[in-house]
């Protein structure tokens, strides 16, 4: 798992590493210039009060108000972005450290979109049913703990499937990752501990997923 991480990071210089987080973060910066623009815009034409001063700190304080959103917002919103990109990361480690592999099996559409369904609905199911245990441990401070542990989890499975799906059915890939649940849900948590890290959070999709294409090569060789 640690040689999986190291080797993840090491790559972070590759070309195509650094072509994918810039898309990625120029296509966030990008939307969030437009919603910007257009919330601002619709601010202006607004007139709450009546009064010439008073809508105008209005708008200052709404357009202020949505840039702070924004700002918060947008690690979310560039990892989400990012993990759109994340076959070309996963050819591009395959490509340097396993260039005797044959071509990825072909995906459908409906297999692509059957798996990411099914995981956003289970990490939003999970952590519905987690939050009430996330604010009532913050209180003790193991809440962020708890985080770590049940999204460690949920981005184990994920990024998993990924790439075991990239080599293996699906069916396949489950029985694999079965056998070796608690070393991928532990590499997990390390990922979910990342990406709570300010900055380096944008490079947690990228970290994610070349670390679990290395471990998912290992544990097929493994089991072969």
């Amino acid at each position: 798992m640690i040689a999986s991480l190291a080797k993840a990071i090491a790559q972070l210089s590759d070309p195509r590493f650094r072509r994918v987080l810039l898309i990625g973060l120029s296509t966030t910066f990008v939307t969030y210039l437009l919603v910007y623009a257009a919330v601002g815009w619709g601010l202006s034409g607004l007139h709450v009060w009546g009064i010439g001063w008073a809508d105008t700190i209005t708008d200052l304080l709404g357009g202020l108000a949505i840039f702070v959103i924004a700002l918060i917002l947008f690690p979310s919103v560039a990892t989400l972005v990012l993990g759109f990109l994340q076959d070309e990361i996963a050819t591009a480690v395959e490509a340097r450290y396993y260039p005797a592999l044959p071509a990825p099996r072909h995906q459908g559409l409906i297999e692509i979109g059957w798996g990411a369904l099914r995981f956003a609905a289970v990490a939003l199911l999970v952590n519905l049913l987690a939050l009430p245990i996330y604010l009532l441990l913050l209180v003790a401070g193991i809440g962020a703990a708890l985080y770590c542990i049940v999204n460690g989890y949920l981005l184990a499975r994920d990024y998993f499937e990924m790439a075991a799906w990239r080599r293996l059915e699906p069916a396949a890939a489950d029985r694999l990752r079965r056998r070796h649940w608690l070393r991928l849900w532990l590499l997990g948590i390390v990922l979910a501990l990342v990406s709570t890290l300010p900055l380096v959070n944008l490079l947690a999709p990228l970290i994610a997923t070349a670390a679990m294409v290395h471990e998912v090569e290992k544990l097929r060789s493994k089991d072969a």
